[in-house]
């Protein structure tokens, strides 16, 4: 069945192609500048890369060894402005790298940790220091000492759902599960052709931004007919998540013989995340699976430094991703830069293409920043730059995590700390979207285990995009690890029956 939707009489100022982070990010500082918006995504918001990242709003250390001084300075200065822009989804976290004087040099960790320290704006966050490890150190006994600096974990898909989300608040068109097969120039606008289920239809844009990740030279060549200025690299990243590795709430830095390095990060409470890998992936993203050689080198990589050995059985979970990187011929993958390039391709002084190449979770909202920038000149009455100073939903009318935990229980009987902790880290001050004028927790509706009440997963749906149990339970609330199988088909039952009944009405 084919049906023709009613957008294609709307012009749009700017399509986006890719609901990930660098997508979701364009998309809402430009709805922020007034422009007309919309995005569309081919399945869930951050379902791909920016779902499988190690979670960090980091400078990036080891990029001081590659000389991505540029790249360095602008996240480090980013950790804080996002740190203020979402402290519900990003925390500030320690992080300990043990010396190991064969691998590097203690002269030169301390060189770059100093950079480290003074390349960026730094007012929150705590400097770098050596630390010397006592027995209790889950470490082996033979890394005495190190050092620790600091950088932040993030929720990253719900950044990308809030940047989704608040684009929706100032006027974009989000639509997920709509894939474009074709877009073409014509009468000085971009003409676009979607497919959603079995509904087709087109929209019209002035301008048409590509931010298809691991997709994005195929988006140019065979949905576009044009010549991809870049050629992209794809770099497959893999992480494993284990039980509790140790007690303390401080990540660890991992050097290895290769050069490389991998972090164990506290996660969830009861585990330990611990990537990622660095390898060529040559094959369809979209089935990236992690391989039993990564498998074993972070195995190996952990055992050579923790006293707690691993083995394949204690892994709970893992994930990869494809980061899709500008080629600039390097040999080595964990060698290629991170750095975004931006593309900017015009026909007639008209219908601008801006197709992004790489890029990393940190430094999204400047990529986004720069995008607006190159298209400045197509908008003549686009508005000035906003992102830096307004925060992200749930971040309105911030205090601290704990008065909002006890703001939670105190209102809704029969909630749990750490029920109204997951609440609060997820949604904020949003976290009243859910609850309303509810009392005690019977009154959330049905209990899908682990803490997810039906009020939750309706705000989810109603709100966020949210469609299938994979989007509420691995992407929107982290509970995917908690949930059993019957658990998952209830879910999924649940929400079969919401989209019949919405299909109905």
């Amino acid at each position: 069945m084919t049906v023709q939707l009613n957008d294609y009489s709307k012009i749009y100022d700017i399509a986006v192609i890719g609901g990930g982070i660098n997508g979701a990010g364009i998309a809402n500082d430009a709805a922020g500048r007034g422009l007309s918006v919309f995005l569309c995504e081919k399945d869930d918001l951050a379902s791909h890369t920016s779902s499988a990242s190690s979670k960090l709003i980091h400078g990036g250390l080891r990029y001081l060894e590659h000389k991505e001084f540029r790249l360095v300075r602008e996240a480090l200065a980013e950790r804080e402005v996002l740190l203020a822009k979402a402290p519900h989804i990003i925390k500030p976290m320690r992080f300990i790298m043990p010396h190991r004087p064969h691998l590097r040099p203690a002269w030169l960790i301390r060189a770059g940790l100093f950079f480290y320290d003074h390349l960026g704006k730094r007012e929150k966050l705590l400097g770098s220091n050596l630390i010397y490890f006592k027995e209790d150190s889950p470490l082996k006994p033979a890394i005495t000492r190190g050092f620790e600096y600091s950088d932040c974990t993030v929720d990253d898909a719900r950044l990308v759902v809030l940047n989704a989300l608040q684009a929706k608040e100032k006027g974009a068109k989000v639509v997920t599960r709509t894939r474009c097969v074709k877009a073409y120039r014509q009468q000085e606008l971009w003409h676009l052709e979607l497919q959603s289920g079995a509904e087709s239809y087109q929209i019209r844009a002035k301008a048409l931004v590509n931010a298809a990740g691991p997709w994005v030279e195929e988006i140019i060549s065979e949905n576009l007919q044009l010549k991809s200025p870049y050629q992209i690299r794809l770099i497959q990243g893999s992480h494993i998540v284990v039980p509790k590795l140790y007690d303390c709430h401080k990540a660890f830095i991992m050097q290895n013989e290769d050069r490389r390095i991998v972090f164990a990060i506290p996660y969830l409470e009861q585990y330990t995340l611990i990537g990622t890998t660095d390898q060529e992936y040559l094959d369809d993203p979209q089935k990236v699976e992690i391989t039993d050689v990564e498998i074993d080198y972070l195995l190996t990589v952990t055992n050579s430094h923790f006293k707690k050995q691993l083995t394949r059985t204690d892994i709970i979970s893992q994930f990869s991703g494809v980061r899709a990187l500008c080629d600039d011929e390097s040999d080595n993958p964990s060698a290629v830069t991170r750095d975004y390039t931006l593309a900017l391709q015009v026909e007639d002084k008209t219908t601008p293409l801006l197709s992004v190449f790489g890029g990393k979770i940190t430094t999204y909202r400047k990529l986004a920043e720069s995008a607006l920038e190159q298209l400045g000149p197509f908008f003549t009455d686009m508005g000035e730059e906003w992102t830096a100073n307004e925060v992200l939903p749930g971040a309105e009318n911030w205090t601290t995590l704990e008065d909002l935990v006890i703001k939670i229980q105190n209102q809704v009987a029969g909630v749990t700390e750490q029920l109204a902790t997951r609440w609060a880290n997820a949604y904020g001050s949003r976290v009243w979207g859910i609850l309303h004028e509810r009392k005690a927790l019977e009154q959330l509706g049905q209990h899908f285990g682990h803490g997810l009440f039906e009020s939750e997963v309706q705000y989810l749906c109603e709100n966020e995009w949210a469609n299938t149990a994979e989007d509420i339970l691995w992407r929107r609330t982290k509970l995917g690890l908690a949930f059993d199988e019957k658990q998952v088909k209830n879910l999924e039952s649940y929400l079969t029956g919401r989209r019949q009944k919405d299909d109905a009405a």
